[in-house]
């Protein structure tokens, strides 16, 4: 079965840090793009973060430069989204997708050919 599953969220403190886990059933993620996501009641997806097939290149959100890491490991099937000094506004429930090109990152999460079902961050005092 084809499948992403997103892990490593949870309610932490403004300041705080997580570490979500984007893990790859099915398939291999290397040579594909893979972005996080964000929605939060009411609004569609907003891509967070992407990282190319090579690793070599990712691209962030202006609101979340210079706090998020996006990495993969590819023996391992999975990409991660470091995330440091919290903010309530980056609450959301965090997916990730793939899509098999491994050159463009497109901003739509329905242009992506594999899609999680997200885990829920909340940064709340």
């Amino acid at each position: 079965q084809l499948q992403l599953v997103e892990s490593g969220g949870g309610l932490v403190q403004p300041g705080g840090s997580l570490r979500l886990s984007c893990v790859a059933s099915g398939f291999t993620m290397e040579n594909t793009v893979i972005s996080w996501f964000r929605q939060v009641p009411g609004k569609g997806h907003e891509v967070i973060s992407c990282i190319k097939g090579s690793g070599m290149s990712a691209n962030y959100l202006d609101s979340v430069k210079g706090r998020f890491t996006i990495s993969r490991d590819n023996a391992k099937n999975t990409v991660y989204l470091q995330m440091n000094n919290l903010k309530p506004e980056d609450t959301g429930l965090y997916s990730c997708a793939a899509v098999r090109s491994g050159y463009v990152c497109y901003e739509g999460f329905d242009d992506y050919d594999y899609r999680g079902q997200g885990t829920q961050v909340t940064v709340s005092s």
